[in-house]
């Protein structure tokens, strides 16, 4: 099974910035929102996809690096095609998982009943399920909205509570970092703190707030795994 993190964050906190020390030599980015990274040189180095790999066209994406979409289907024929036919991909990104959600929701507002709620909970569960089952030298990152709860405790944005009743998400994962700006310095939470959803394997980060840089993370997370 794959290394897969969820990082959460208020907009603004630093979550796409924490990619702009990763190789992307053996990354791979899915935008959901195609919107410019915030790092300089990202066009130079993350090569667009147009078409959806399938596995009758495994070739189909021409060495990319780089796929937007907010579709669900085409999100999980992704994952499995990075995951099967292009080995040299360590790093999966998912940027802005919520608006997964947030769009498909939107697009079908104005359906009666709760089934499309339903369908959502899967949907969202079958993406994140997808990435926890690729292969062992695969580290995954969702990458989404935090929001505080009624009791003020910042969490994984949903569209809702239906949702939130369906799947605790945040359960879905061993790992979560929460962006934050700590002191003027853009941080990662590592450990809950009362305010913020956040948790890790005791003894994998020595400290309660590390920069946020995902290739530190990688790096912090292969010698837990070897020590």
């Amino acid at each position: 099974m794959s290394n897969t993190t969820l990082i959460l964050g208020l907009s603004g906190s630093g979550k796409s910035t924490s990619m702009r020390n990763l190789d992307p030599e053996e990354t791979f980015i899915i935008n959901v929102l195609n919107k410019p990274l915030p790092f300089k040189g990202y066009k130079a180095n993350y090569k667009l996809i147009k078409l959806t790999p399938t596995d009758d066209e495994p070739n189909a994406d021409n060495g990319g690096n780089y796929y937007a979409t907010d579709d669900y289907a085409k999100i999980l024929s992704v994952i499995k095609h990075v995951n099967l036919y292009r080995p040299e991909i360590k790093i999966l990104v998912l940027d802005d998982f919520q608006y997964v959600m947030c769009n498909e929701f939107m697009r079908r507002v104005g359906e009666k009943g709760f089934d499309k709620f339903n369908d959502l909970a899967l949907h969202a569960w079958s993406i994140i399920t997808s990435l926890t089952l690729t292969r062992d030298d695969l580290f995954c990152f969702v990458l989404t909205h935090s929001d505080s709860d009624q009791n003020g405790v910042m969490k994984f944005k949903t569209i809702g509570k239906m949702l939130e009743d369906k799947v605790t998400l945040e359960g879905m994962f061993t790992c979560i970092l929460h962006s934050l700006v700590q002191e003027g310095e853009f941080k990662f939470l590592t450990q809950y703190n009362g305010q913020c959803i956040a948790k890790s394997p005791l003894g994998m980060f020595d400290e309660l707030f590390i920069d946020n840089d995902l290739k530190t993370v990688i790096e912090a997370m292969k010698n837990y795994a070897q020590e």
